[in-house]
């Protein structure tokens, strides 16, 4: 039910094709990383994440294992848009903790007008959207079928099965299942919608 009672949320599921908004924002290990960084990658996985949410912690580990797997093909990103005067468990120093819990192994990005989740239509945490070697949208929806309440094994099939697709140069057949997650936490009044 997330903390504030509000009910899971499922991505937007945009469009496919969609080309992938710029950014350029700064990591929790300083520096900043832009989207121009990665070009030339046969994939690019930018995910929305947070540090709090049961549906992230719940497959954060699978994340780490992931991106350590593709390490080679997919470029990985994560990004926090979450408001962190209202969630303070997303703040950088928290990000970063959960970085080394979870072994990510990629740079994680703060998003701290909203703007990037915004551009994205990010809905929450975790979103998945994974891009071709054209940086258009090949795969948006689920890690795997592991939810907070059901035993699931935290496999990536989905995801997996995605990236071999596009790393093949074929498209990830339909339909993709939308994840669900905590919403993105907008600061008040921010909200897209």
């Amino acid at each position: 039910m997330g903390h504030n009672g509000a009910m899971a949320v499922s991505s937007f599921m945009v469009p496919l094709g969609t080309p992938a908004p710029g950014f350029d924002l700064p990591a929790i290990s300083g520096g900043r990383v832009a989207l121009g960084d990665l070009k030339g990658s046969p994939a690019t996985l930018v995910i929305f994440l947070s540090n709090h949410c049961p549906y992230v912690r719940r497959i954060e580990r699978g994340i780490g294992a992931f991106a350590a797997d593709y390490r080679d093909r997919v470029a990985t990103i994560a990004v926090c848009s979450n408001d962190v005067t209202n969630y303070p468990d997303d703040d950088a120093a928290h990000l970063a903790e959960q970085a080394r819990r979870a072994g990510f192994g990629f740079p994680y990005l703060l998003d701290e007008d909203q703007e990037v989740a915004k551009s994205y239509k990010a809905a929450c945490t975790p979103d998945f959207f994974l891009y071709d070697v054209d940086l258009r949208l090949a795969y948006r929806g689920e890690f795997d079928g592991a939810r907070p309440k059901n035993d699931l094994p935290v496999t990536g099939s989905s995801l997996r099965a995605a990236a071999d697709a596009v790393l093949a140069g074929e498209a990830v057949p339909e339909p993709h299942q939308p994840s669900l997650g905590c919403g993105v936490k907008w600061k008040p009044g921010n909200e897209p919608f």
